[in-house]
């Protein structure tokens, strides 16, 4: 009673939403609540709807980076072959960056797969339903639904994928639900003979690595497929390279020179993320501009050793990766490395520079990784494959949009509801503390964030150089958003991307 009375105080006030104190959400299953939607009502699945993707964060941007950019088939005829014209040009997407509660792969390793699921099926809800919060944090309904879902998010796929395909069969939709992960084990098995001996890595974030998707997608496709040759798999879950890239301040801090109370990363005495002094010469850390933070002046004295930039933590977990084959009895050559994060591809090239670095690194006089690695490793991005999956739906359904365009694609973020009861943020209010984050548990069904257009307001300049400089044409698709799109009048011009 105390909270819905607050509610209805403010709201006579006229405070926004982002100003006032938010009333629990009503149950999952109740049609009252903001990520409710009335399935009866629901439109009939058609071309002219929008397409779905989402994500943890910004990272699903190089899936739809893949879409945006696919070309495989003849526009006019459908028939396979570049025309030199994207295949998606006519279609029109909507994208939620779920980034207030990123990043996904950390939840199940504090006990909290629950309320993954939750935060999945939320993101699912929001894209099939109409309603998103203003630059204001108004409540507006004006959003189209969507006639395909595509989850852009590897741990969303390993652990939300079957949960939102049972709600829409329980709610009588066949509205089609495409993960990353399916599509990335499919791209690691073509790069092998059929009768070949290799390794292929999962180079993920832990969420994913504990599921074992990967490893049961590629298992499953082996067998199916019929390849003989016998595959090892070593994963690595990459703590830190997600949130690193996304400048998480647990992860990194690029304002800091000193080492840091709040770091959750690897260090030197942390047991299952341990920095090995044995092993510093193969890590090879950049020292320099403050990217490892150390307690003393040398390095050879430090007892406190944190790492503070997105190449060293993909150095740590290379040679981590490395020393897992290192310490097997039977190895075959690491041939293909899945990016099983897709924050990882903005690194591709960082990866492929360390891997080649260290198939010459030395320690004690020898080549610990030569016989390791194979002459040429394939980096598998499996966005490609799931817009080559996304296609081929859309074409045999025959969903394919002739009347809509790119420029139409409309991008949605998540960030905290700061006026919560009890809610923990920093970095000015953008991001939940590590602690809060983590703490809450599922069922309360709280509104934590708002969901609201990208902007200024809730895009760093520092990811925006990134977008701009990694991804261009999706990055010039979010300024038409911003600056075009009805969604975002209430966004004064300086609060545009």
């Amino acid at each position: 009673m105390k909270t819905i009375f607050l509610s209805l105080f403010f709201s006579i006030l006229g405070i926004s939403c982002f100003a006032q104190m938010s009333a629990p959400l009503a149950p999952i299953n109740d049609a009252r609540g903001f990520y409710q939607i009335n399935f009866a009502q629901y439109p009939k699945i058609s071309a002219s709807l929008p397409v779905g993707v989402f994500d943890s964060g910004t990272g699903g941007l190089t899936v739809f980076n893949a879409i945006v950019a696919f070309d495989e088939h003849n526009n006019q005829t459908g028939t396979k072959g570049k025309d030199g014209v994207p295949d998606f040009s006519t279609e029109d997407f909507i994208y939620l960056a779920d980034q207030a509660n990123m990043p996904y792969g950390n939840y199940p390793a504090v006990g909290k797969t629950d309320f993954l699921k939750e935060l999945i099926l939320k993101d699912a809800r929001f894209l099939l339903g109409n309603k998103y919060h203003t630059a204001q944090g108004q409540i507006a309904a004006d959003k189209k639904n969507i006639k395909t879902l595509v989850i852009a998010c590897n741990t969303a796929t390993a652990y939300g994928k079957t949960d939102i395909e049972d709600l829409l069969k329980k709610e009588g939709s066949d509205l089609k639900v495409i993960g990353v992960i399916d599509a990335g084990a499919k791209g690691a098995l073509e790069t092998l003979k059929p009768n070949e001996n290799a390794s292929i890595g999962v180079f993920a974030t832990a969420g994913t690595v504990a599921s074992g998707g990967y490893t049961k997608a590629i298992q499953r496709l082996q067998k199916a497929q019929g390849y003989s040759g016998q595959v090892k798999i070593y994963s690595q879950g990459g703590v830190g390279l997600a949130e690193a890239i996304d400048e998480d301040l647990n992860y990194i801090d690029k304002k800091a020179n000193a080492v840091r109370n709040n770091y959750k990363g690897p260090n030197v005495d942390n047991d299952k993320l341990r920095i090995e002094r044995t092993l510093m010469n193969l890590y090879n850390f950049d020292f320099t501009q403050s990217k490892m933070l150390c307690d003393a002046t040398k390095v050879a004295d430090c007892s406190n050793l944190q790492i503070n930039d997105a190449e060293n933590y993909v150095r740590f977990h290379l040679v981590s990766m490395l020393e897992q084959m290192r310490q097997a009895k039977e190895v075959n050559p690491l041939k293909t490395l899945i990016l099983g994060c897709t924050h990882y591809p903005y690194m591709d090239a960082v990866i492929q520079d360390v891997l080649e670095e260290l198939r010459n690194a030395k320690l004690d006089g020898k080549r610990p990784y030569r016989k390791l690695l194979a002459k040429e490793i394939v980096l598998i991005d499996p966005s490609v494959n799931t817009a080559r999956e996304l296609y081929e739906h859309l074409q045999a359904q025959k969903l394919q949009n002739t009347a809509g365009k790119l420029s139409n694609a409309e991008f949605f973020i998540t960030v905290p509801n700061t006026q919560l009861p009890g809610v923990g943020v920093e970095g000015e209010g953008s991001r939940f503390t590590y602690d809060y984050k983590y703490g809450r548990s599922a069922g309360t069904d709280l509104q934590y964030v708002q969901t609201a257009p990208f902007s200024r307001q809730n895009i760093s300049a520092s990811v925006a150089d990134r977008l701009k400089m990694q991804i261009p044409k999706v990055y010039e698709l979010i300024q038409i958003f911003a600056k075009e799109s009805g969604k975002t009048k209430d966004l004064k011009p300086e609060q545009r991307l």
